[in-house]
């Protein structure tokens, strides 16, 4: 287990970067997940990342790549909602980076 620290808060992570509480989440902690995978979270990302939070309070679990593209193009359109546009905003895993910047559990089928 390794840990994040967030201002003057320690975060404990498992060991694949996943938040061990889910209710240790914040926008802070999210940008300091992102700066630790390179990413620089810009609104398109944080469109994102609220929508996961929003099927996960809705279904309490964490949408595969699949889902996360059906539920993304139903929300936002088919312009956001395609495996292109979500690759290039979560590096090629959009399903299991944006849940872990999201402080979701990992999808249940992502290796």
């Amino acid at each position: 287990m390794s840990t994040l620290n967030v201002g003057d808060r320690t975060i404990a992570l498992d060991k694949d970067g996943f938040l061990v509480e889910l209710q240790d989440w914040s926008r802070e902690v999210a940008e300091a997940l992102a700066a630790r995978e390179g990413i620089a979270l810009t609104a398109e990302h944080w469109e994102i990342l609220e929508l996961l939070r929003q099927f996960y309070e809705e279904y309490q679990l964490s949408p595969a790549t699949r889902p996360l593209i059906k539920y993304t193009a139903l929300k936002l359109g088919a312009e956001k909602g395609n495996s292109p546009h979500l690759n290039r905003l979560f590096n090629g895993t959009p399903a299991k980076l944006a849940a872990k910047l999201a402080g979701l559990p990992k999808p249940t089928n992502c290796i």
